[in-house]
């Protein structure tokens, strides 16, 4: 079989590697899931696709543990209604939303949304996001202020904001910033899947809903420097043709960011190949590499890397900070096709140097 592509990397000298745990458990239904961790010590999350809605909100009950006691409650089965949200320019009119990034912080649930469509480019058809905004709730989920920030808040490679996730009501933050990543392509917008690279903003907490704010990182890992001006934007994660829609997330026990990335793959030539592409046909599998850093901006180092993860496409890895149980032990959550369709979660001990 050929090889597939592989980040150009170095190995990290932090985690030696991981043991994936045998059994997967699933719950909800829907796919993408940003997690975060609120005030009330629940877990909240977002699902796309969700039975007769395309894009619903979640509460995540109990411990994910031993006995995998949890379970998903569905607080609201249309935060967006497309018949108001998606009738514009580019956007599917019908399933053209889905969730970005979800945010505890305050005693407030921050809620990125995003407006996309599924390819327009036949020759690799990138699902591409094409704006996004900025919803928040005070009563976890069960009102919504719909118009917190204008719609077109983020737009271009900016337009799938993932927020940076640190402890319960953002405790632990690293300073008085909100950090998100932006998965963008080269050609100045921003994809679901197989994109080429992550870009990364900053606000200050209180400012998180003023746009003028934000301000965008133009340095290197080894001299930081930001600039108000997203066009001087530089990657803090290039992978190209091969970046997902990813996640960060701060493990407080390693004091380390790990990011994990999804791909997806040709099964013949292991080339990236959209989700999207010769839709529906999606028997296909997704490529895994995670990474840690010492900082939001790098610089990364792989831990893990698996070309054949999940034989019908699995997207969407994030470890909820919650769930970091000690320095090895942590639990990955994702999403796919077929019977991974839902909110799936998995078991990992990491083997430390």
């Amino acid at each position: 079989m050929p090889d597939a592509p592989a980040p150009k990397y170095p190995r990290s000298t932090v985690i030696r590697g991981l043991e994936m745990g045998k059994w997967r458990q699933h719950k909800g239904d829907g796919d993408m899931w940003p997690i975060t961790w609120a005030a009330d010590d629940f877990l909240y999350g977002a699902a796309g696709d969700n039975t007769g809605s395309p894009m619903n909100f979640w509460r995540i009950h109990g411990q994910s543990g031993a006995s995998w006691s949890f379970h998903l409650e569905l607080v609201d089965n249309l935060p967006i209604d497309p018949k108001v949200y998606c009738q514009r320019p580019r956007v599917d009119k019908n399933r053209g939303v889905k969730p970005a990034g979800l945010l505890g912080m305050d005693g407030m649930l921050y809620f990125a949304v995003e407006l996309h469509n599924y390819g327009e480019n036949p020759a690799f058809n990138r699902q591409c996001n094409i704006s996004s905004w900025i919803i928040t709730t005070r009563d976890w989920g069960k009102t919504w202020n719909r118009e917190a920030t204008p719609l077109e808040f983020f737009t271009g490679r900016l337009a799938s904001p993932h927020f940076i996730q640190f402890g319960r009501d953002f405790e632990g933050a690293r300073d008085g910033y909100v950090y998100a990543t932006f998965p963008a392509g080269t050609d100045g917008n921003s994809y679901w899947c197989n994109g080429d690279m992550l870009l990364l903003g900053r606000v200050p907490r209180a400012k998180l809903l003023e746009r003028a704010a934000w301000e965008f990182f133009t340095g290197t890992p080894e001299a930081p420097a930001w600039d108000r001006d997203d066009a001087k934007a530089r990657p803090i994660f290039e992978y190209p043709s091969m970046t997902g829609e990813d996640h960060v997330t701060y493990n407080r026990f390693l004091k380390r960011y790990l990011l994990a990335n999804f791909s997806f793959l040709n099964r013949e030539t292991m080339q990236p190949r959209p989700y999207h592409q010769n839709w529906p046909d999606s028997v296909y599998p997704s490529q895994l590499t995670l990474f840690e850093a010492p900082e939001p901006w790098g610089p990364w180092s792989l831990f893990h890397r698996d070309d054949d993860f999940g034989h019908y496409g699995v997207y969407q890895p994030i470890f909820p900070t919650k769930w970091m149980m000690d320095e090895k032990t942590l639990y990955l959550v994702y999403s796919g096709s077929h019977d991974d369709y839902n909110f799936t979660c998995q078991g990992v001990v990491l083997d430390l140097f």
